[in-house]
């Protein structure tokens, strides 16, 4: 019997329009049209689809909400997948991919089975838009001027790249940490309590952030950010790119921890990762594709002279292929972690995998 969850419409999306005038429904159209997008998915979604406000942030005289969507088992110990997007405000691309991919899921739950009977192994939950102020002024940080992805309380053990990694000067410039001792953003605390949520007593989770703005290719990275020094489940990372190129030998993706770049404080997966996994016997893959924007710029210079243009595909056909490019790996990821018993390693394959990490991203840092 499906584990799916069986709900009544989606009376949260239908609270959230029938609280804006005419005026604030226009501003969300102009400026943050993937919110209007996001809702109306949400409004037309099957009733196994549960979605929900988890805060809001405070945007002029609106209260842009951050939603929450969850598909598939209602088991506690079902593996899950976490997809993010929308964390700086620029990269709306990351949520455009999410929402994408979730779109796609949407219209298949009506008639593919196979989908039906994976959803019924595995849970989903997705924040399309993590940062909908950021998003709506079209600005890397939230309402605030702090970057979320600087603002958790975890520190660079080395030298951090200047301002790159992450500065306290002003937050009027860029890679602004914030007070994360005295607290997460409200984004950055959402997100946690849907972590926290959903997370712990399962033997297999990942999440996907999805971000652009670096690099000529694409990338998944995996933690850590504070330092270069191996993770604790680099063993399972690298079982997971194994299988990944086994079924996909042509891809395009170049894994590697994103200390190979450059250290940040403040890194958010590093902080959830840690705090997942210390206190949890089952494992925690946070992943980030990072887009590689710089390909987009390089076929089209002029995008250079635009601010999003730094950040996201300005011509039609582009963007319709990085929408589409990335969906076979959200499904990966997708199955990978409905079976992962079939192919996450243990004991002496453990170790050996390990061993093979640590030749392979880190024989020139320890």
């Amino acid at each position: 019997m499906t584990e799916l969850r069986d709900l009544t419409p989606h009376t949260a999306i239908a609270g959230e329009q029938a609280q804006r005038g005419q005026r604030q429904r226009k501003q969300l159209r102009t400026f943050l049209p993937e919110m209007t997008a996001l809702e109306r998915m949400l409004a037309e979604a099957p009733m196994q689809v549960e979605s929900r406000v988890v805060d809001h942030v405070a945007m002029d005289d609106l209260q842009l909400p951050i939603y929450r969507v969850d598909i598939g088992s209602a088991r506690p110990e079902a593996p899950a997948v976490l997809l993010v997007g929308g964390v700086h405000g620029l990269e709306r691309i990351g949520s455009q991919v999410v929402m994408a991919w979730l779109d796609g899921l949407l219209k298949r739950l009506a008639w593919d089975e196979q989908l039906a009977a994976l959803l019924e192994r595995v849970h989903v939950t997705v924040l399309p838009i993590l940062n909908p102020g950021g998003m709506y002024l079209n600005q890397r940080s939230n309402p605030s001027g702090v970057d979320l992805m600087r603002n958790a309380p975890i520190t660079a053990q080395d030298r951090s790249a200047f301002l790159l990694g992450g500065q306290r000067l002003s937050r009027r410039l860029p890679w602004y940490i914030g007070d994360p001792e005295q607290g997460m953003e409200v984004e950055n605390q959402a997100l946690e309590t849907v972590i926290r949520e959903l997370l712990p007593g399962r033997s297999f989770s990942v999440a996907l952030d999805c971000h652009s703005g670096f690099g000529w290719q694409d990338q998944i990275w995996f933690p850590y950010a504070y330092r270069r020094r191996p993770m604790r489940r680099i063993a399972a990372v690298m079982a997971l790119k194994l299988i990944w190129e086994q079924a996909y030998p042509n891809h395009d993706y170049k894994f590697e921890p994103q200390s190979r770049h450059y250290l940040t404080h403040g890194d958010l997966w590093d902080y959830f990762y840690k705090q997942i996994n210390r206190d949890n016997p089952g494992v925690f893959l946070p992943l980030t594709l990072e887009m590689g924007s710089w390909r987009w710029i390089r076929k089209r210079p002029r995008q250079l002279f635009r601010l999003d243009g730094l950040f996201n595909p300005l011509v039609p056909h582009r963007h319709k292929r990085v929408l589409r490019t990335h969906l076979t790996w959200i499904d990966f990821l997708l199955n990978a972690a409905a079976s992962h018993r079939n192919w996450l390693p243990e004991r002496e394959q453990e170790a050996m995998l390990r061993e093979a990490a640590i030749m392979h991203w880190y024989r020139d840092s320890i």
